[in-house]
Order: structure tokens, then sequence, then C-alpha cells
């Protein structure tokens, strides 16, 4: 008879660290200039949040019980022809994705929502003054 295998918390949540550790490297290379924080530590939620940003936020990974959800801070002005975007869908800024243990995602349209994400966010920065200074 083979032992029943004990799981513990640590145990239960290790799917949703590797998901959270493959959309990192995801967004890592759609876009080597995008930048890592981790935002909004609080009691009930002491890890905090990742934020990955360029000229603003570009999305953010939250972990729940039953899943782990990217969400686009500008997700709604993204076009998004491989229909990656599962949850949000009704807001006119945000929109997200869902994934469930045992889900993969679409690493070639993620990567692609996550470049156009990055281009929304430059194209909204307000253009530098150049040239020569006034005296």
């Amino acid at each position: 008879m083979t032992p029943k295998k004990t799981t513990t918390k640590s145990d239960a949540g290790e799917w949703r660290t590797a998901t959270l550790s493959r959309i990192r490297t995801l967004i890592t290379e759609a876009d080597p200039e995008a930048i890592e924080e981790i935002k909004w530590r609080k009691p009930t939620n002491p890890a905090g949040v990742p934020v990955w940003s360029h000229d603003g936020i570009l999305c953010t990974g939250e972990t729940y019980k039953d899943k782990v959800k990217i969400t686009f801070a500008h997700g709604a002005s993204l076009e998004d022809p491989t229909g990656i975007f599962n949850a949000s869908l009704d807001g006119n800024m945000r929109r997200a994705i869902d994934l469930k243990e045992g889900e993969t995602i679409d690493a070639k349209g993620f990567k692609t929502l996550v470049r156009r994400a990055a281009a929304f966010n430059v194209s909204r920065k307000p253009p530098t003054k150049s040239g020569p200074r006034r005296k």
C-alpha cells in the first residue's frame, strides 16, 4: 500500500508560483526594458503584488486560491486577436487573463499583448523637449 501524501499549504500553492514564474519569463522575453516591482504589501498579503512597468503599468500578477490573474492596466485599449483576455471584459480600461491550475497560456499571443501594452504606454508619454537650453 502506498502511503497517502499529505498536501501542505506550500505544496498547494506551487502551481501558482510556477505560473507566475512563467509569466515573469514571458514578460522579460517580450519587453526586456520592463521593470518588475512588488507593490501593495499588507498584512493580508505580505508578499505583495508583482507589477510590471514600462513608461507606466503594463500588468499585475495576483494569486488567488483557484487562479492566477494577470491584469493589463490598459487592456481595453489593446487589440487581442487571439482572444487571450478572458476576465474583466466589461470594463472600459482593464482586461485580465485568469489561469487556473493545469492551464497554460499562449506564449506568443501573451508576448504580443505585453509589447502592445508597452507601445501603448510609450505613445501616451508626453514628448520631451530637446534642443539647446534657453538662459
